[in-house]
């Protein structure tokens, strides 16, 4: 009977032993045919040992190769620099050099500017002749067509006063200066988020020209200002100013304090305020109420005048703010 073949996983050619050995398959095979006893087959030896085949060995040769690249690699390398003081020190100038860093005072606004609050004040309108020459003039400086008047009684709510506020306490908590919202009958708050919400006042201070606020909604996320004592306070300092002048902002103005425990009194003469901090940080009408911040973003105190020897009432220079001593107070909470 034929023997079946075997065939080899080795691509490799048979060895001459193995030639051998199918010589004598051969020639068995011949021999019955013819009749003849085959002649005797030596038994094959067993194998012994692990025998590659074409898979096997090309995985093996890809983990040499691999084992030799990660050598190659990771092996410090000969002739390297190690990096010194000098080094760092001079990549961080050419950082320095061609980025541009924002300001200081970029950096502080950026901080209290989650905190800074629209204030407006809202009244009845009646048809008297200064109401009419007011609202007049409200519509020409909004760029729209002064209203035909009207014969008499009250008009409608009509914004009074537009100035600042500065969240001190998350729950909603807001200082603001007296002379923006007395005699308010409605006012409203806009936070920095875009969020709207009546606030009724819960304080006042009027020795300071201060008022505390309560909005009766706020954001879910409110940040309230960080508060800083001015007792390490000097001339020079730099400073900032943040608010609504004339309605627009919030507007960031930087500047430096120019003075300390200075005292103020009001066009009108009606009131004289003291221990002011004095600086030149542009401030105008809407600016009132708003924080006047160092450059690490606290609150150093609440802007609340500015010098003007004319009629116009804008800025030329001087501009003064209540200690946020004196501003912590008036919401029953001195934090220092």
């Amino acid at each position: 009977m034929r023997r079946p073949a075997f065939y080899s996983r080795s691509p490799r050619t048979l060895p001459p032993a193995a030639d051998d050995a199918a010589d004598r398959a051969d020639a068995s095979a011949s021999s019955e045919a013819d009749g003849a006893a085959p002649p005797p087959v030596a038994s094959e030896p067993p194998r012994t040992g692990w025998q590659p085949g074409r898979r096997s060995f090309a995985l093996l040769i890809v983990l040499c190769a691999a084992l030799v690249t990660g050598t190659a690699l990771w092996a410090p390398r000969p002739g390297g620099k190690a990096l010194t003081q000098k080094d760092i020190d001079a990549a961080v100038l050419r950082t320095l050099q061609t980025n541009t860093l924002p300001s200081p005072a970029a950096k502080a606004a950026d901080i209290i500017r989650p905190s800074v609050v629209r204030v407006v004040s809202y009244g009845e309108e009646k048809n008297t002749p200064e109401a009419k020459v007011q609202k007049r003039g409200r519509n020409m400086a909004k760029g729209k067509p002064p209203e035909a008047p009207n014969d008499g009684g009250p008009s409608g709510e009509v914004e009074r006063g537009v100035g600042t506020g500065v969240v001190i306490v998350d729950k909603g908590v807001i200082l603001t200066n007296l002379h923006v919202v007395a005699g308010a009958d409605k006012i409203k708050v806009t936070f920095f988020d875009g969020l709207e919400a009546v606030a009724t006042i819960t304080g006042v201070q009027p020795e300071n020209d201060l008022a505390v606020l309560q909005a009766q909604k706020v954001p879910d996320d409110l940040i309230p200002a960080t508060m800083r004592s001015t007792a390490d306070l000097r001339s020079g300092d730099q400073v900032a100013a943040v608010g609504f002048p004339f309605g627009i902002g919030p507007s960031v103005s930087a500047g430096v304090v120019s003075g300390l425990k200075r005292s103020f009194r009001s066009p009108e003469g009606k009131q004289e305020l003291g221990n002011l901090i004095q600086f030149d940080a542009a401030a105008n009408p809407g600016n009132s109420g708003g924080p006047l911040i160092n450059m690490d973003g606290e609150v150093l105190g609440i802007v609340t005048a500015i010098l003007n020897p004319t009629q116009q009432r804008t800025f030329i220079g001087i501009g003064f703010a209540v200690p946020i001593e004196n501003a912590a107070s008036a919401a029953g909470s001195p934090p220092f």
